[in-house]
């Protein structure tokens, strides 16, 4: 008989059974669930996190609690914001009032409710969803102001493409975004193995220590500059500046070389790239601004 204490007695001995590895959820796939099952994993990324008591950290997507139990007690304030409602009456069940647990997709969520003032930013971890890495790396960046830092489980393709070198085929649009946000380090690899169910691919821990402060800029024209030139990455610059619709009557009043192509920038570049453009912005057809959808990271 197992009690209320996750102990499962028998005439022999008493075994202890991990209270969390005792609820055993279906994934939904719809969700893009795969939870983590490698305890020490688990471990590892928040030993990773270097919590201090009066931190306040949010957790993205707890599911059933892998990290969750580890996090407890760790920190001052700890606050599980998760989708599905099954898992929502697991960490309850399983926490009760010793951590916040919000029901609610955390794209919709403002971070703001919880933030203290500059002297106490929040920590944000969580084994994110892989088909929505992009939607919610966007969304960290538009509250950028309230986070100290993520530290985030993500295909490691993708995290390979957030440090990328300079001049690399990994180089592009997404190590040029993320780095206007956040200094990005890759910590370490996970396994397929860690998971249940078995994605198709590797993943990795990598941690973003978010900016205090931002360069300044026309952040639109920088996104549409960086998105436009690597549209064409095999081709120089100027192309893709002139896709943009800028002539290359302006383009030739400006100091910078234009033959290069955008994998040879570094984001300071692109920085200086977009202050010089600035005063013929109104010569790009509103098109170049739209924001793209939010396509898949994970290749299961």
């Amino acid at each position: 008989m197992q009690s209320r204490h996750g102990f499962i007695e028998n005439s022999t001995r008493v075994l202890y059974i991990d209270p969390v590895s005792a609820h055993m959820l279906p994934p939904k796939k719809s969700l893009g669930q795969n939870f983590l099952r490698d305890e020490n994993v688990a471990r590892n990324i928040v030993e990773s996190l270097h919590l201090r008591p009066d931190d306040v950290v949010v957790e993205i997507g707890p599911g059933q609690g892998a990290l969750t139990k580890h996090l407890r007690g760790r920190c001052e304030r700890l606050i599980a914001i998760e989708l599905d409602e099954r898992a929502v009456g697991i960490l309850q069940d399983l926490f009760g009032e010793s951590i916040e647990v919000v029901h609610a997709d955390i794209r919709t969520v403002s971070l703001d409710q919880f933030f203290r003032g500059k002297q106490q930013r929040l920590r944000i971890v969580g084994n994110i969803p892989y088909n929505i890495t992009s939607e919610i790396l966007f969304w960290l960046f538009d509250q950028h102001g309230v986070i100290e830092d993520a530290t985030l489980m993500v295909q490691l393709e993708v995290a390979r493409r957030f440090v990328a070198p300079i001049g690399t085929k990994d180089y592009g649009i997404l190590a040029v975004s993320v780095r206007f946000y956040t200094e990005p380090e890759l910590l370490f690899k996970v396994s397929r193995n860690s998971f249940y169910p078995k994605p198709g691919v590797d993943s990795a821990i990598v941690r973003l220590g978010f900016r205090q402060r931002l360069a300044e800029c026309d952040r639109e024209l920088l996104t549409a500059i960086v998105r436009s030139t690597f549209g064409k990455r095999r081709k120089t610059l100027r192309n893709g500046l002139r896709y943009m619709g800028f002539p290359d009557a302006q383009l030739d009043t400006i100091s910078f070389d234009l033959a290069k192509r955008p994998e040879q920038l570094s984001l300071d570049e692109f920085l200086e790239l977009t202050r010089l453009l600035y005063p013929f912005r109104s010569l790009v057809g509103k098109g170049a601004f739209a924001l793209p959808g939010a396509g898949s990271e994970r290749a299961d």
